[in-house]
């Protein structure tokens, strides 16, 4: 039996729209690691970090905070800066609602395998739902925000 309810498929959001926007994302975060980076070693910095002084310090910086800020984002915004920026969101695949937080971290964590060779990112511009490979393990897709 057929669903008989007809919903309009959504607008999802390509390739360039989400490059565009990793990197308005990616640029907030150097705003952020470097003066913090700053604040804590001064000038000093990049000697330590040549050393190896500092790699509890990035560890932390550069993996733990994004990891939290980009789920947290997700989670209570539907998208980071980024994806606000170009009015896109990410959704559940199957319902076009907000995804659980499980997939969220989920899809967080799937970058890895989105990242070999970044084929898995890549594969957006070819998808029928130009969803990238962390989107098809976690079940999202990413779709224009009709709401802005």
């Amino acid at each position: 039996m057929a669903d008989e309810t007809t919903r309009a498929e959504p607008e999802y959001v390509g390739f360039w729209k989400r490059v565009f926007a990793t990197l308005i994302d990616s640029l907030i975060l150097v705003a952020v690691f470097i003066p913090l980076a700053l604040a804590v070693y001064g000038m000093q910095y990049v000697r330590l970090h040549s050393e190896g002084q500092t790699a509890l310090f990035d560890f932390f910086v550069q993996f733990v905070l994004p990891a939290l800020a980009v789920i947290v984002f997700w989670r209570y915004r539907g998208a980071t800066p980024g994806k606000m920026l170009i009015s896109a969101r990410i959704v559940d695949a199957k319902t076009l609602a907000a995804p659980s937080t499980g997939k969220l971290v989920g899809r967080y964590f799937a970058y890895i395998v989105s990242s070999i060779f970044m084929l898995g990112f890549i594969w957006i511009a070819f998808d029928k739902r130009k969803q990238g490979w962390h989107d098809k393990l976690a079940g999202t897709v990413v779709i224009s925000d009709e709401d802005d």
